[in-house]
């Protein structure tokens, strides 16, 4: 005999279903505000520390800037020194999209260790002025604001991981004791730049586009040698000298 469905089991199951759709549309919502404030107590905290300085910007200033209570600014983010680090994540995200156009085409070292360069330089470069005047923080060691700090570790993997992919999708050899170590030792050489181009007064920072033009093909050249027996102990030497330095 055929089944017969109970209104009332169908009446449930629907008033189930509805419900299960209201709270996912609820939940959607909620994370959906969520970002948003988020995205606003971030891009307002950018601007201040370009307008102000980062040491005369407080998170009860952001957040009244920004439209949200003091006590909200802190729920997501814990300190200043949270928003800078999230502004490091920002600007690695943007610099792994921009430099996929050279790492999808290109297959020579230099022209791809070139263009990721550069495209780093062009995605910093609306934050000049506020990389100028917060590097004081940056440059001491014990700060979490620091490059090297555990605090910015994530941002510092996910750039040494797109020097990697730098070197993985270029043609040629590379003597495999520096090839293991070379994500890091381009990831060191791209903060020099980074360092130059803080301090560079150029129109459009061109001096700094031209000292990427000037040093990458000597990295090539550098990198290519090393394969050669006789210098395989300067490389290993280098290496030994970072290895230390970390220590």
């Amino acid at each position: 005999m055929a089944h017969v469905t109970d209104p009332d089991e169908i009446g449930a199951a629907a008033t189930a279903d509805a419900a299960g759709t209201a709270d996912a549309a609820g939940t959607a919502a909620r994370t959906s505000r969520a970002e948003q404030t988020r995205t606003a107590i971030i891009d307002t905290a950018l601007r201040m520390f370009r307008e102000k300085g980062y040491e005369a910007t407080t998170m009860r200033a952001i957040a009244r800037e920004a439209g949200v209570a003091t006590g909200n600014a802190y729920y997501y983010f814990g300190s200043k020194e949270e928003l800078i680090q999230e502004f490091y994540q920002r600007n690695q995200a943007d610099h792994f999209t921009a430099c996929r156009d050279v790492l999808d085409t290109q297959t020579q070292f230099a022209a791809r260790l070139r263009g990721v360069l550069c495209a780093l330089i062009d995605v910093m470069g609306p934050y000049h002025a506020l990389a100028a005047k917060f590097f004081k923080h940056a440059a001491e060691p014990t700060s979490p604001l620091s490059p090297f700090s555990k605090a910015s570790s994530p941002a510092r993997d996910a750039a040494i991981g797109i020097y990697r992919e730098v070197i993985d999708g270029a043609v040629g050899r590379i003597d495999p004791d520096l090839r293991s170590r070379l994500p890091e030792l381009l990831w060191l050489y791209s903060m020099g730049i980074v360092l130059f181009w803080v301090h560079d007064t150029s129109p459009g920072c061109a001096k700094t586009y031209r000292l990427i033009d000037r040093t990458v093909p000597l990295a090539d050249r550098l990198i290519s040698l090393s394969r050669l027996r006789a210098l395989r102990a300067v490389s290993r030497q280098v290496i030994a000298i970072v290895d230390d330095m970390r220590s």
